[in-house]
């Protein structure tokens, strides 16, 4: 069964919704090791009302810290320190999608980051939206990943700008998943519509 990383180049650049999407066209399971904030809000239920399946199971975070701020500052407010042997992937015998918290790079604890809990066996999707520093960004969370050894996909969110993806294509030798466009809304139907035309490159992954 196929483990899947969702990471960013920064945050707030769709790694929620394309969780939705991978989680409902894997039917897989789903899973956020650690929430930083809007705890009555948070990604886990933002991917329980968009998916449509009735095989996902959504695992219960590692870490549910209550101020949005990286997960090491957040834990401190809350007088914890994350460590990372309480981040255990729960058992299932389905696919799971792994969502992480901001960048790659985002410290957990005074020596650990993001990167840290992926582990060898995973796929890794980089969430890439175009921006101002959008390239420089790609390009460093990739070779990152790209160093320690895991096979990495692309996938765009929001409008094309195609000087800025054959630039970070070309450089990193990585393949795009696809693109999701800038939509009016969110739902149900909509992660449904992107979960069947990204399943078949999902499942060669």
């Amino acid at each position: 069964m196929k483990r899947i990383f969702v990471t960013g180049i920064s945050t707030e650049v769709g790694k929620t919704i394309a969780s939705a999407i991978i989680t409902e066209a894997l039917e897989a399971d789903y899973w956020k090791p650690i929430q930083a904030g809007d705890l009555e809000h948070s990604d886990s239920q933002k991917i329980a009302q968009l998916i449509s399946n009735k095989r996902t199971v959504i695992h219960e975070n590692s870490y549910a810290l209550k101020t949005p701020m990286s997960p090491h500052a957040a834990a401190d407010i809350d007088g914890i320190s994350i460590k990372i042997d309480n981040i255990i992937e729960p058992r299932t015998e389905n696919h799971l999608v792994i969502e992480g918290a901001g960048g790659l790079l985002v410290p957990l604890n005074d020596k650990a980051t993001i990167l840290d809990i992926i582990r060898p066996n995973y796929k890794v999707i980089v969430v890439s939206r175009h921006y101002l520093g959008s390239i420089n960004h790609s390009l460093l969370t990739i070779a990152c990943l790209q160093k320690s050894g895991f096979d990495v996909t692309l996938l765009f969110n929001g409008e094309a700008h195609p000087t800025t993806e054959n630039a970070i294509l070309k450089k990193t030798g990585v393949r795009s998943l696809g693109r999701i466009q800038n939509e009016t809304s969110i739902n149900k139907a909509v992660i449904k519509r992107y979960a069947d035309a990204f399943r078949s490159s999902l499942l060669s992954l």
